[in-house]
């Protein structure tokens, strides 16, 4: 998708799109937000798993788990918050709130600042999903932070992001 379809897609009064260090685009803080703001909604089509499965195959990264019989896919012009990269020192959270999914700072965020939220992926097969944010405590894979003490002691060997400046995963 070219910055033109970008600039057409709906304004959001708390973020941009724009090319992230982390992958791809990204989203970013227009100005300061504080802790516990509301930047907006996870939308798209409520599909079943083996819809899911199956858009996923064909390379869709948008899909939003909701429960053991739906997701939710998010792949839509209308869905800014479908650019917030994975961090390992997220920004940001979703909760589950009257009927949808907003996307709500953790903490303060400061304008230009990259708006993160943590995948929560869990081990299965989570070699296959190395994280690049370059957090201090990155642990080198797109997992929930329940496992970062498995995954470090998993991965003592590696070197951390201070000692190299990159994300420990390793293939």
């Amino acid at each position: 998708m070219s910055l033109f379809a970008f600039s057409r897609s709906p304004k959001n009064r708390w973020l941009r799109i724009a090319p992230s260090g982390i992958d791809g685009m990204g989203a970013f803080a227009r100005k300061r937000i504080p802790s516990d703001t509301e930047i907006g909604r996870y939308t798209g089509e409520r599909i079943a798993k083996d819809v899911s499965r199956r858009r996923l195959q064909e390379g869709n990264r948008f899909i939003f788990y909701l429960n053991e019989q739906f997701d939710l896919d998010g792949d839509r012009a209308d869905n800014l918050c479908k650019y917030l990269n994975h961090s390992c020192d997220a920004n940001c959270e979703s909760r589950w709130r009257n009927g949808h999914i907003g996307i709500f700072t953790l903490r303060a965020v400061a304008p230009g600042e990259e708006l993160t939220i943590n995948y929560g992926y869990d081990l299965d097969n989570y070699r296959l999903f190395p994280c690049r944010c370059r957090a201090k405590n990155c642990v080198g894979y797109m997992v929930a932070e329940e496992f970062f003490d498995r995954l470090r002691q998993t991965n003592a060997n590696l070197p951390s992001n201070s000692e190299t400046g990159e994300s420990p995963a390793r293939d």
